[in-house]
């Protein structure tokens, strides 16, 4: 596009790439006199949480939109280990073709298909190709995630066939943002249905463009009006009832509406401008990756940017390769891979995740050496960092990470969600906006999960609870669930963590309880207690509450624990020791103590 900002030069050349300190290897990089910290963030292959901590230790305050000028920008940089030059002024004329390894060059779409099961998705990526994939699927339905490249008046549009807007969802989560356009599949016959609304959530979170495919037009009593209605009562309204939503009437089975299909899609792809470098280093994602009996670890690549050729070094994820041969969708080896192009990759040396960043380095020590050092990085991130809850919502918003808090809502009843999610999205301020990506009724599922995880959000259910597989990944993956059966405590807990009011959840644990026998008097330093411990033990630094004829009169802590004038950490059942109570001197031979804890409540 042509208000696109000056983007950085990397050199990836052998004899500029590396610089050489000793036994470390360094990328040299050219950073503009200005950029945001997320460009930053980009170039360096570091999250932006990583870089706004950086910062706050230099004592700078920013957000990941704020922009820094170069020196500061240089600074960060060569604190996570690059070397920093600066880069020269673009000509005004054409700021936005001066970039990493040159000009811009249009680029295909990739475009994700998702929708209801048995809607027609693959039937639909079957007549685009010509050829019956679903001969080949278990069931007629995608079990695995492809990729493939038609061609249409000479242009090429790459696809991606989940097995589902999971999928999808999963990869977004690792931060793979392989998408252009997601098509939305529905059947003209059944109309929008649970997973319908799950897709169109999940793509609208990934703030892609949703093209909508209405399939099944040869059934009898179809009705695609009904279909855009329901659509339009989800706030997706087509361009024909005034909207902003391309919507194309097909039949997949007999090959209808194709051509008009594929001439939308490209349409929508030249309104987004894709555009991206093609003589500089290969970049891109892993789609899918298998282990192959014959062949080793297999991974099927998306080229993103630059152009991927047979003997490139690469780091992939947490693993490394050099590309022995590369195989399109129909098996056939090529001999180079361009932008937003699929490729089977032989040569890696373990199998990587879908959903994995891959880029190309000067050789295997330099890939070795740079491994070492994002895997480094990736273990400090993953310690110093936290994942969104309410409890720690106001600090994050103090430091500028979060602006916007995605919600997935799920309820009990249908009836019950609409006033849920006006009462949420009225709430906010300047710093945050609430906005509920997701809402159904049932219960919280691993869609669900995996939704919030990569929408960096929190999910709230209201008289509902978990799967057990979304349980147990709600746990692995650190996503914050709240249950609650009360509209108006879900609304209050929300505003207090806007607001930075909201109260941790504590429950007491009694630990022991003692019967006062004795008291002795120290001086200036106050009376100890002398106790026999009836049940449990008596802690240094317990919390302590003195019960006289069965009524609290005092609470407080134990500042001193002794017996036989020697302090101790804890006494047990049967012993009898010495009790110093913070601040408390009025004891009576009959009272009892009781010690406790106070444990948060998850």
């Amino acid at each position: 596009m042509s208000d696109k900002k000056q983007e950085p030069i990397v050199n990836q050349s052998e004899d500029s790439q590396e610089a050489k300190h000793g036994s470390q290897v360094l990328l040299q990089v050219s950073l503009p006199p200005a950029l945001s910290v997320k460009q930053l963030a980009d170039i360096l292959r570091v999250d932006a949480v990583k870089i706004i901590k950086q910062l706050m230790r230099d004592g700078i305050m920013a957000n990941i939109n704020q922009v820094i000028d170069f020196d500061i920008a240089a600074v960060v940089a060569a604190d996570f280990g690059y070397e920093v030059k600066r880069q020269p002024a673009p000509p005004q004329a054409h700021p936005s073709l001066v970039t990493k390894g040159g000009k811009l060059s249009p680029r295909p779409p990739v475009i994700t298909i998702m929708g209801h099961v048995d809607h027609g998705k693959t039937s639909l990526l079957d007549a685009i190709r010509q050829s019956n994939i679903i001969a080949s699927e278990a069931g007629a339905i995608t079990q695995h995630i492809g990729a493939y490249q038609v061609e249409m008046d000479e242009r090429k549009i790459t696809f991606l066939d989940t097995p589902g807007h999971e999928a999808f969802t999963a990869m977004r989560a690792r931060g793979a943002r392989a998408t252009d356009i997601a098509v939305l599949v529905v059947a003209a016959d059944d109309g929008v249905m649970p997973q319908t609304v799950e897709a169109m959530n999940h793509a609208r979170a990934a703030e892609v463009p949703i093209v909508v495919a209405i399939n099944k037009l040869d059934k009898p009593n179809t009705n695609p009006d009904r279909v855009k209605q329901q659509l339009a009562d989800l706030g997706l309204i087509v361009e024909e009832w005034g909207g902003d939503t391309v919507c194309v009437s097909i039949s997949a089975k007999k090959r209808q509406g194709i051509d008009e299909l594929l001439e939308n899609l490209l349409l929508v792809a030249d309104i987004l401008e894709l555009k991206t470098e093609l003589d500089c280093p290969a970049e891109g994602v892993v789609i899918e990756s298998k282990l192959d009996k014959t062949k080793g670890p297999l991974a099927t690549l998306l080229v993103q940017k630059g152009t991927l050729k047979p003997g490139d070094n690469l780091i992939i994820g947490n693993t490394w390769g050099k590309v022995k041969a590369m195989f399109n969708e129909l098996a056939e080896q090529i001999k180079k891979a361009e932008p937003a192009t699929p490729v089977e990759v032989l040569g890696i040396n373990s199998v990587p995740q879908a959903g994995d960043s891959f880029m190309v380095v000067g050789d295997e020590h330099a890939a070795r050496t740079l491994l070492e050092k994002h895997k480094g990085m990736q273990q400090e991130f993953a310690t110093s960092t936290k994942t969104l809850s309410l409890s720690n919502l106001s600090t994050q918003i103090s430091a500028g990470q979060v602006k916007e808090l995605n919600i997935v809502l799920k309820t009990d009843v249908q009836g019950s969600i609409e006033p849920i999610k006006d009462s949420l999205e009225q709430l906010g301020n300047e710093k945050i906006k609430v906005r509920v990506i997701h809402l159904g009724s049932g219960s919280i599922t691993e869609s669900d999960v995996l939704l919030a995880l990569a929408s960096k959000g929190i999910i709230i259910g209201f008289n509902t609870r978990p799967e057990p597989g979304a349980h147990r990944l709600a746990e692995v993956e650190g996503i914050s669930i709240r249950y609650y059966d009360v509209i108006y405590e879900l609304v209050n807990d929300v505003d207090k963590a806007l607001k930075g009011m909201l109260e941790p959840t504590y429950t007491e644990v009694i630990e022991g309880q003692a019967e006062l026998r004795a008291t002795f008097d120290t001086g200036k330093k106050g009376k100890i207690a002398g106790v026999y411990v009836k049940e449990g033990k008596v802690s240094r630094d317990a919390l302590a509450r003195i019960l006289r004829q069965g009524e609290v009169i005092y609470e407080s802590r134990v500042s001193s624990l002794r017996r036989f004038k020697e302090d101790v950490k804890e006494v047990s059942t049967g012993l009898e020791c010495g009790v110093k109570i913070e601040n408390f001197v009025d004891f009576q031979v009959g009272d009892v103590i009781q010690f406790y804890r106070q444990e948060r409540v998850t």
